[in-house]
């Protein structure tokens, strides 16, 4: 849901939208609007959508976590 959010912001963006406009179109705060924007304009739409975590594989598994 969050990385749809994102993407269809991403859309928005090349269509020239405000982030206020946009904001209330996807039912966000402005301020995330803006840090979207601002890695949409560092990169690209991709760079908004989830990515693996990174860092240090678990040491349990599902299994022993439980």
């Amino acid at each position: 849901m969050a990385e749809a959010r994102r993407v269809r912001a991403a859309e928005l963006f090349g269509q020239g939208r405000t982030s206020a406009e946009i904001a209330r179109l996807l039912d966000v705060s402005a301020e995330s609007v803006r840090r979207w924007r601002r890695v949409w304009e560092e990169g690209d739409t991709d760079t908004l959508r989830r990515h693996p975590a990174s860092g240090r594989p678990p040491k349990l598994d599902d299994g022993q976590v439980e």
